[in-house]
């Protein structure tokens, strides 16, 4: 008789469910809100008090009435909350989340290429993709998510360009959606920059019947194969207000597919692959690597030690401004 097998656990592994009971105790000690991203793993966004995408975020950011807020998402988002609470200590459980968008448009480099459009005698707004380091987003006139881009390209007055940093594709999505042309910024997001057209055709080839949901910062290719479009808040209603069972072929980060199951479980979500640049090889690369540093264990760690914290910087109150006039009015 063959014996079972027994795999040890190990040595640093810590039980879930221990985690989340000593979360929620050092909520308590430390008078501690938590706001998890849709884009984290889902049993973060099962413990957080608030979860959604980054423009409900920020409008849950101003409503947190304890003295800490844990952001478990990326670096530019806890920028942002602490922006809008600077008398709150805002923690992240990993300092070194950051975002592949942000680090492509340096403050520097913007104010640079601004000076040159100025001094070219051109007039225009500048317009951040929220997906921006704080530094960034002191440098604009506007802040969009995809969730309020529409609306906000809108009030930009018809008589100035826009320069639209740093998502060439989200940019190029709203060029075509509102009609106003735009000096776009050559930035794109490394996750829906991989997703394959191939894996998509086959995909839909196989699953007969289903309907492809992308997000605004996907490649045109991919935009125009999809059958909704819209930012992560958008597709969850989407999804939601569809009520015959359905298949979804879901072209934006593929943690998403948890809120979707928590908020439409009548219908089934299959992630797009993704093919990697370095090799051509299809992959499973639709996860942000930068999400993916936060964990059970760092929410944890971050509410124990009080760190990492984002720290007051002097440019956050021009990028307050800004922010108060996009997301909150």
């Amino acid at each position: 008789m063959s014996l079972p097998i027994v795999v040890d656990a190990p040595d640093n592994y810590e039980d879930p469910l221990d985690l989340m009971d000593e979360i929620d105790q050092l909520k308590k000690d430390r008078d501690a809100t938590i706001l998890a991203h849709y884009y984290v793993d889902g049993e973060i966004q099962d413990i957080a008090d608030f979860t959604g995408d980054s423009l409900q975020l920020a409008r849950d950011a101003t409503r947190v009435e304890t003295d800490t807020i844990v952001f478990s998402g990326v670096h530019f988002m806890a920028e942002s909350t602490k922006i809008m609470n600077p008398e709150k200590t805002v923690l992240i459980p990993d300092m070194l989340a950051g975002c592949s968008l942000a680090e492509s448009c340096p403050a520097d480099q913007l104010g640079a290429f601004q000076e040159q459009l100025r001094e070219s005698g051109r007039e225009f707004d500048t317009v951040a993709y929220i997906n921006t380091s704080a530094a960034v987003k002191s440098l604009c006139d506007w802040i969009v998510t995809s969730g309020n881009a529409r609306e906000i390209i809108d009030r930009v007055p018809t008589g100035r360009e826009i320069l639209f940093v740093p998502d060439q594709h989200l940019g190029r999505y709203l060029q075509e959606v509102t009609g106003r042309p735009m000096i776009l910024w050559p930035g794109s997001c490394m996750v829906h920059e991989v997703f394959s057209v191939q894996d998509l055709i086959r995909a839909r080839k196989n699953n007969p019947g289903s309907q492809v949901i992308a997000h605004p910062e996907c490649p045109q290719n991919i935009l125009e194969l999809s059958d909704f479009i819209g930012g992560t808040e958008k597709m969850r209603r989407h999804v939601m207000a569809i009520s015959e069972p359905s298949t979804f072929l879901v072209a934006t980060e593929a943690t998403m597919i948890h809120a979707f199951q928590k908020s439409a479980p009548q219908h089934a979500f299959l992630p797009i692959p993704g093919i990697m640049a370095s090799t051509g090889e299809t992959c499973a690369c639709n996860r942000c690597p930068h999400m993916e540093r936060n964990s059970l264990r760092k929410v944890r760690d971050c509410l124990r030690d009080g760190q990492p914290e984002i720290v007051w910087q002097d440019y956050f109150e021009r990028a307050r401004a800004v922010l108060e006039k996009s997301l909150l009015e």
